[in-house]
């Protein structure tokens, strides 16, 4: 399996597929929480910027193509005045460092959803 996964990988990069992210661990509290743990892994295959653009921007892009059953009335996966955002910012620099989003106790400082803010450590 991971021979292939390998290859997926490797032959949707050389031919510019679009990849989405995303884990079948949504329903499970225990298995949600080391999401970000999962999202890191996938360095084996691409760089942290192309990483944190599929699980953000191209993720967004995807959920557009839902047409008239899309439950997001605005645009998704950019950052500015209109646009719906959830935001979060990093204790360092993911895209030198992506594992630093497998630690989101420790590493994520401020959590904003829907414009609330669920977690702000900043001093």
């Amino acid at each position: 399996m991971t021979a292939g996964t390998d290859n997926v990988y490797g032959y949707a990069k050389k031919h510019g597929v679009k990849i989405a992210w995303g884990t079948d661990t949504l329903f499970d509290a225990g298995l949600a929480a080391k999401q970000g743990k999962q999202l890191a892994k996938m360095k084996r295959w691409f760089t942290p910027f192309e990483v944190l653009k599929m699980a953000t921007h191209d993720n967004a892009q995807l959920l557009k193509l839902c047409g008239p059953r899309d439950p997001y009335p605005g645009e998704l996966g950019v950052v500015k005045a209109g646009a719906l955002a959830d935001l979060i910012l990093v204790d360092g620099n993911p895209l030198e460092n992506i594992d630093l989003v497998a630690d989101p106790d420790n590493k994520f400082v401020l959590i904003m959803k829907d414009g609330k803010i669920y977690k702000n450590t900043l001093k």
